[in-house]
């Protein structure tokens, strides 16, 4: 009876012992997973950030955002949140100040978004937006050295493109990630794409320095912001003109 019960305690001891140390292993891996998540957004702990928001180009007011910027805001609000950031919100037409003390988000396209069309010109000024004939601003074409991304509603396949970029400007700096899309829900889809795919770009692009890739939108009349893939990595071309200035 003395060695049943004597086996029976070793035998719950082994257990929390097991317990405890598949315990420490998890929580070890979760910390690591969020500093890796932090190092690539430049949010460490207690940290501020800038969320950059557009206005609605089919609105009246100026002060209108679409609903599926809306839901971008919302999805980058938790990943600042799981960071442990502090997040700022402020209109695009109502920031005055410059880049790399704090990481920032910014969200819509340079029709509308005063800081992305200023972004742009200044970092990547290979990109352009072509609004489409007839004056509208929704679906430009997106141009980076001669590669063309037309928006399309029509035909087999359906497509809007959207162009996401991490900007750092120098070594040490907080990085701007800018979200320029063809319309809100190809936005929408790149804030889904860098939140769910950042280890898969970290290992591409690295964990620290500027990238541009153009991202595919599938069908989003059908499938909304959930069928993205990647359609070129645009790193170079996006920043020719700026490296041929510096020469």
């Amino acid at each position: 009876m003395l060695d049943s019960l004597i086996n029976l305690a070793l035998g719950l001891l082994a257990s929390a012992i097991s317990a405890g140390l598949g315990w420490l292993a998890h929580t070890a891996r979760g910390r690591r997973r969020l500093g890796r998540i932090r190092a690539f957004f430049g949010m460490p702990a207690g940290s501020d950030c800038l969320l950059v928001v557009n206005r609605h180009t089919a609105a009246a007011s100026s002060k209108s955002v679409s609903r599926h910027d809306v839901y971008a805001l919302m999805e980058l609000a938790a990943l600042i949140k799981e960071c442990g950031a502090q997040a700022e919100v402020t209109g695009h037409d109502q920031v005055r100040q410059g880049l790399g003390d704090k990481a920032e988000f910014c969200l819509g396209g340079p029709e509308s978004n005063e800081r992305t069309a200023a972004h742009l010109r200044n970092w990547l000024p290979g990109v352009t937006f072509t609004p489409p004939p007839g004056g509208t601003t929704y679906g430009s074409t997106i141009t980076v050295g001669e590669q063309e991304f037309a928006f399309t509603d029509t035909g087999d396949r359906p497509s809007a493109y959207v162009l996401l970029a991490r900007i750092r400007t120098a070594p040490g700096s907080r990085p701007v990630f800018l979200i320029a899309g063809q319309t809100a829900t190809s936005n929408h889809a790149a804030v889904r794409h860098l939140t769910a795919r950042h280890r898969e770009l970290a290992r591409t692009h690295g964990a620290h320095g500027t990238f541009a890739v153009v991202l595919r939108v599938v069908n989003p009349s059908a499938y909304g912001p959930d069928v993205v893939e990647v359609a070129a990595d645009v790193t170079g071309p996006a920043l020719t003109t700026a490296l041929a200035a510096a020469g």
